[in-house]
């Protein structure tokens, strides 16, 4: 480079998820995924180049490791900070998934750390956020100011408690409000935004990909907030790097199975370094990319103890609980949807339960049940509510569900694209015990329900039903509207895969079964 002109490179990671070691957890194969891997490019990386390094936020949850470290041994060292502290981060977003395990937990995770934790939109109740808005970074004389902007959809979500006395305000308005004035007080040479929200339209056309309920807003905030000269996006696990409107925009998957990478060109013009290019990449983690052993020393003893506790047995199943086929267990009940919702149910003493399929690697369980089944397959850390409901709330609640599937050109039963594009979303289908039902696809949307009974008699809509289901449900998510604002009767604090160990270990042993209370039909 001449003395004019100038590279700096900025690398991001999103959506982490508590993975540093490169495993899965439901197995000990290595994978091509995790911190230590990434580790390995970014210390290549800032060995050649010039480099702001940005964690876009579910950094702390989402592993095993990070689960058994938030229940068991949260008054030590947080392995995902020793981790981010070691290779230098220059700052973390908050992502919706930090406030899993609560703020004290969050809190301490911030203190641990050796640089800024960013969130510009997330506000007290003195109006002051609870992180830093934005970070300043001089790289070789240039200016870069990054801005951390978090999904205000948190609230939908998120347990109360764990939020108390926070205000999430609209991405988009704090975005066009901060870069404006940033860009007249810090007067920055290089501008960007890192948001821990993804694309709501589709990034060709314009067109929504989704409902717009304002939980991804990355496609208006590139579109319609001027002087942005990276976009750094997450949330969806999408793996993404190209332009829209002139502004570079990436994504960087999920699990550590890839890296962000744009390089920024500047010139020196008119006494002040300008953008004149930027380049976003994808690197995504192969065979070819070893582990830093820097790193996985660094987490090494509580790995091990994760995996001791793993290994740990709790019950037997006498009889076959596996998923061999997801969507023919989404079609008609199967074992293990069925044994979810008995243990719901008898946490919260109701007899009407739903449940999911939360993705389409959920594995069921073998005839010896240890921990690791039991997170592979319960993989959130969601605790129970149980909402009193209208018999029009479930129907409606459950047309919301059979829009999972629609019919192909053969007339075949087929995933709705929706719930696959641009992020998987098969946790928003649901299945009920405690009524009987049947959806018909072949209906029209909204039409769906052709039989819904309860004790043999049809559900009549003013009838008034108590029913349990995971939290995030409960408030709404997935475009379940119809829960919003329901009455609270009962809360169960204790998180679900606690529930099923539980529930394991006071029977020994469990028989498979299932009362096929429910079906999908042509």
């Amino acid at each position: 480079m001449s003395n004019n002109s100038k590279q700096i490179t900025l690398l991001a990671t999103s959506d982490i998820h508590g993975y540093i070691y490169p495993t899965n957890y439901l197995d000990h194969q290595d994978q091509n995924l995790g911190l230590a891997k990434l580790a390995t490019i970014i210390k290549a990386k800032k060995e050649q180049h010039d480099v702001v390094l940005v964690e876009n936020g579910d950094l702390i949850q989402g592993s095993p490791l990070t689960y058994y470290h938030a229940k068991y041994q949260s008054e030590s060292d947080n392995p995902m900070v020793k981790v981010i502290n070691h290779l230098q981060y220059d700052a973390s977003v908050f992502g919706n998934h930090e406030f899993n395990y609560g703020l004290a937990y969050l809190q301490a995770t911030i203190k641990q750390s050796n640089h800024p934790w960013l969130a510009a939109n997330i506000v007290n109740q003195q109006g002051e956020t609870i992180g830093d808005p934005y970070l300043v970074k001089y790289i070789d004389g240039v200016k870069v100011v990054v801005l951390g902007i978090t999904t205000d959809y948190i609230p939908n979500w998120e347990k109360t408690q764990h939020i108390k006395g926070l205000q999430f305000r609209n991405p988009l308005e704090t975005a066009k409000r901060w870069v404006r004035d940033l860009k007249q007080e810090e007067r920055p040479d290089v501008m960007v935004v890192a948001y821990h929200g993804g694309f709501e339209r589709d990034l060709a056309t314009g067109e929504p990909t989704e409902e717009l309920t304002g939980e991804n807003r990355a496609y208006d905030i590139c579109t319609q907030v001027a002087g942005i000269d990276v976009l750094v996006t997450g949330h969806q696990h999408r793996s993404l790097a190209e332009k829209q409107n002139g502004v570079a925009i990436v994504q960087p998957s999920h699990q550590g199975r890839g890296l962000a990478d744009v390089q920024i060109d500047l010139v020196y013009e008119n006494g002040k370094w300008q953008v004149v290019d930027t380049k976003p990449t994808l690197i995504s983690i192969d065979d070819t990319v070893e582990a830093d052993e820097q790193v996985l020393e660094l987490s090494r003893k509580q790995e091990h103890t994760t995996q001791q506790w793993l290994d740990q047995p709790i019950g037997k199943i006498d009889g076959d609980m596996k998923i061999t086929n997801p969507f023919q267990a989404r079609l008609r009940e199967h074992p293990f949807i069925e044994f979810i919702n008995k243990v719901q149910m008898e946490a919260a003493g109701v007899d009407i339960s739903n449940t999911s399929l939360f993705t389409n690697t959920i594995p069921g369980l073998s005839s010896h049940v240890t921990m690791r089944e039991i997170i592979a397959n319960y993989i959130y850390p969601n605790a129970l509510t149980v909402l009193r409901l209208s018999g029009k709330d479930i129907k409606e609640a459950l047309e919301q569900s059979a829009t999972y599937f629609q019919l192909n050109q053969d007339g075949e039963i087929v995933v709705n694209p929706a719930f696959v594009e641009p992020k998987p979303q098969h946790y928003n289908y649901d299945m009920w015990e405690g009524i009987d039902y049947q959806l018909s696809i072949s209906n029209p949307v909204g039409e769906r329900v052709v039989q819904l009974n309860y004790h043999g008699k049809p559900v009549d809509q003013n009838q008034q039903f108590d029913v349990v289901m995971n939290h995030y449900r409960a408030t709404g998510g997935g475009n379940y509207t119809m829960f919003q604002g329901k009455p609270v009767i009962k809360e169960i604090s204790t998180d679900m895969p606690e529930l099923i160990t539980d529930y394991l270990f006071k029977r020994e042993t469990i028989a498979p079964a299932c009362n096929q209370n429910w079906k999908v039909i042509k």
